[in-house]
């Protein structure tokens, strides 16, 4: 067996590489950041962001943006960080270890990634699949009616549902291949990984973008997005989008950076760490924000129309909306490769860090080596996401699930994870002393009030404002039984599955003490 695949006795004090030799971990800063870069750079950088900022402001939303990524992202970044880094767990364990009462929390964010993996990998598929379609251009001139009905053969919500090979396989192909990855381990298949795509993602992009703001039209798309309306901060709502975009983009909340920060050299820089990861998964966002306004307005000025008309964001913007950008383009086949290559590449990345989680948490619980952990963790996920996920109800199920289970799965349990830790435990405190004893950046007393009462309130402001819109209008039309059983059922059994996971008792190896650290020089 290799390292990850062993289980020597753990105790609240053993050595760093009996803990390495035990869990696995990232060999280095730099692979943990990339790792970490991964998982926040996702789908939602490249179709989320654009349309956020230009619905909230233009170039005005910056300011809130920023605001939220300073006051929320990053500190709450650095609150993950300092849970997975110093109880060395994954999420169930590290709060656990924290208080054992409080384990139902780590295992509510596992159940999380498990419902958000399994339609993450329909969309990853969806993009493989188009990346190969636009060579050719296979979509037609009618990229909508081909999406929704050659390709995805939609079907009347709730009543016709029947297999769709077009997408099965591709999406048969995607678990495969992110199985043949987790099953490498920690450094081999999550740390090589990230060192691998995310620079090729940088660089897919970055040509994509440069192609893209030298087509015709592209200056009036970025006037656009950039052409700051000052008076949208007066507005809450535009805040509450600032501090919600920044919160879905960096990965925290869910358990990825509390597993990922187990993974780590206990003398580890982690508080200088955040800030490259907050930072640079910012930098992709405005950068997907100048490629995409630049291709809408060239597909503008072709349809003779406003770039007002034909801005959209989602699975809209990203299989109608580009597919027509890439038909009247100059060299639309590179542009249609590059940009749905970088889907491929930033989804690869994030499903990684989502199943991690779950992988994770199962080898802590129970007595089983990497291969039989990721296969008892795979073997369900691919079922469900094959099951749900490749049939003419697919979309219908896959947009449901997605709203339910990132407003009322994650704000829920962050603000749940904030007000046990800073108010039941009365941990900021010693979470600070902990980063501070090797970060660069020091969590002072600004950081404690931020997570223990202003990112809290706004968190549940943001929470209520999204029960009231779906209260107020129940969601995207579908039929209530499809919103009961795919939405508000789903979010309400998270917690309370999580709650009977952490009754089944850990390994009989695992120590639920806080794990000793030796003082050496920080890395």
């Amino acid at each position: 067996m290799s390292a990850d695949q062993t289980w020597p006795q753990a105790d609240p004090g053993e050595s760093e590489e009996a803990e390495k030799a035990r869990r696995g971990a990232f060999t280095s800063r730099r692979v943990f950041i990339f790792a970490a870069i991964g998982s926040a750079v996702g789908l939602g950088n490249i179709w989320r962001f654009p349309y956020v900022a230009y619905d909230n402001g233009g170039g005005a939303f910056i300011i809130p943006y920023l605001v939220a990524l300073l006051t929320a992202g990053i500190p709450f970044l650095w609150f993950d960080y300092a849970l997975g880094h110093k109880f060395r767990g994954s999420a169930p364990l590290s709060f656990a270890r924290l208080k054992e009462k409080f384990e139902f929390i780590g295992w509510w964010q596992v159940l999380i990634c498990f419902v958000i993996s399994v339609y993450y990998a329909a969309v990853l598929a969806w993009a493989l699949s188009y990346t190969f379609f636009s060579v050719n251009k296979s979509w037609g001139s009618d990229t909508e009616s081909f999406f929704i009905g050659e390709y995805l053969k939609v079907g009347e919500a709730g009543v016709q549902i029947s297999v769709v090979w077009s997408v099965l396989v591709p999406l048969l192909v995607v678990w495969v291949g992110i199985g043949l990855i987790l099953l490498l381990g920690v450094q081999r298949g999550v740390g090589l990984s990230s060192l691998i795509f995310i620079p090729l993602l940088v660089l897919a992009f970055l040509i994509l973008v440069i192609r893209a703001i030298t087509l015709p039209g592209a200056a009036e798309g970025l006037n656009t997005l950039f052409t700051p309306n000052w008076g949208a901060l007066a507005h809450p709502g535009v805040w509450a989008a600032a501090f919600g975009q920044i919160f879905f983009s960096l990965s925290i909340g869910f358990g990825i950076m509390i597993t990922y920060s187990s993974y780590v050299n206990r003398n580890t820089d982690m508080t200088g760490s955040g800030m490259v990861v907050g930072f640079a998964n910012s930098s992709f966002e405005v950068l997907a924000g100048i490629g995409v306004f630049a291709a809408l307005g060239f597909m503008a000025q072709a349809s003779g129309v406003a770039v007002t008309e034909v801005v959209t964001a989602g699975v809209g913007l990203a299989f109608i909306a580009f597919p027509a950008i890439i038909n009247e383009a100059p060299g639309g086949a590179l542009l249609g490769v590059l940009f749905f290559f970088s889907l491929v590449v930033a989804g690869i990345t994030s499903l990684i860090s989502l199943i991690e989680v779950v992988i994770s948490a199962v080898r802590d619980k129970f007595e089983m080596s990497r291969k039989a952990a990721t296969g008892a963790v795979l073997v369900p996920m691919t079922v469900v996401s094959l099951v749900f996920f490749s049939t003419t109800s697919g979309l219908h199920v896959l947009d449901i699930v997605d709203h339910f289970v990132n407003r009322f799965g994650i704000l829920l349990v962050a603000v749940v994870s904030l007000f046990m830790v800073g108010w039941g435990a009365s941990a900021l405190q010693r979470l600070a002393d902990h980063m501070n004893r090797t970060g660069n950046v020091t969590l002072g007393q600004l950081w404690i009030v931020l997570l223990q009462f202003v990112v809290p309130v706004i968190l549940s402001l943001v929470l209520l404002q999204e029960l009231w819109a779906v209260i107020k209008e129940p969601y995207g039309g579908y039929p209530q039984w499809m919103l009961i059983v795919f939405g508000w059922l789903m979010a309400i059994s998270l917690p309370i599955f999580g709650w009977i996971a952490s009754q089944v008792s850990w390994r009989p190896d695992t120590s639920l003490a806080e794990p000793q650290y030796k003082t050496e020089e920080v890395s």
